[in-house]
């Protein structure tokens, strides 16, 4: 199937330090895609992966798994790993779970973490009625398109692919346990208002991982897809002054080592 107009890939070449994005579940690149070029235009090296499935028509997420989205994110995150000095893993709502488990997995090779209304539970009682709805029924209404900006428009599925979906609720039992493992400088920005993940899935972020440099921002103009909404701009802003307090070189060009 072609990739919807949009929701491609993004690759940007710049200097020795790395960004690597990580979209959200059933959405696509295109929620990301001016945060990427928003840290582009200010000399980094950014890889913004289309994850498997996404991206397409939802019938094709069916066929996938968290273990299809995370190895897309590994491979791309070890491709910076080679060419940059530093590198840092960013993600929105399910992205922001991948980012974390990356974290978790790579230690020091990753520098730093920005989440936006990361998610880490499949919350209420669709939770456990998955194992067996997703073989009665192959999917439900979408949960794309929450942005409180008047025009906001993300583009992903109108379904949820319930295969997917248990998918990821087994997912996100595996990034909660590794949670402690995360030891990396993270800021974490999240919205009050967000229709997609309630404000405790940032709580019990911020309380389970075991990083000694934490900051929390709230968004408070902006609803789930923040990056697309009223504080778009201050997520970019926030985020390049995180990554430019860790690695000085943020910006610069020079000949790179792998991490």
């Amino acid at each position: 199937m072609p990739v919807l107009p949009g929701a491609e890939p993004y690759r940007h070449e710049g200097g020795e330090v790395g960004v690597l994005l990580c979209h959200g579940f059933t959405g696509s690149p295109q929620s990301l895609r001016p945060w990427a070029e928003y840290l582009a235009a200010r000399g980094l090296t950014v890889s913004l992966p289309l994850l498997p499935g996404h991206g397409t028509r939802w019938q094709d997420m069916q066929l996938t798994g968290w273990q299809d989205w995370y190895a897309e994110v590994d491979r791309a995150l070890r491709e910076l790993l080679e060419r940059c000095a530093q590198v840092f893993v960013l993600g929105l709502s399910m992205g922001g779970a991948l980012a974390l488990r990356l974290a978790a997995k790579h230690g020091p090779a990753i520098s730093g973490v920005v989440v936006v209304n990361p998610a880490v539970k499949v919350h209420g009682a669709v939770a456990y009625a998955l194992p067996v709805v997703r073989h009665l029924v192959p999917s439900t209404k979408g949960l794309t398109n929450d942005i409180a900006k008047e025009g906001g428009e993300e583009l992903g599925y109108d379904r949820v692919p319930l295969h997917a979906a248990h998918s990821l609720r087994n997912f996100f039992r595996l990034v909660d346990g590794a949670l402690p493992q995360v030891t990396q400088p993270l800021l974490l920005l999240h919205s009050p208002q967000d229709h997609v993940v309630p404000p405790a899935d940032s709580a019990r972020v911020l309380s389970r991982v075991s990083s000694a440099d934490v900051r929390e921002i709230l968004l408070e103009q902006s609803y789930h897809v923040a990056t697309l909404d009223h504080d778009a701009e201050r997520i970019f802003e926030e985020s390049h002054a995180f990554m430019s307090r860790l690695a000085p070189s943020v910006g610069k060009k020079g000949s790179t080592t792998g991490g």
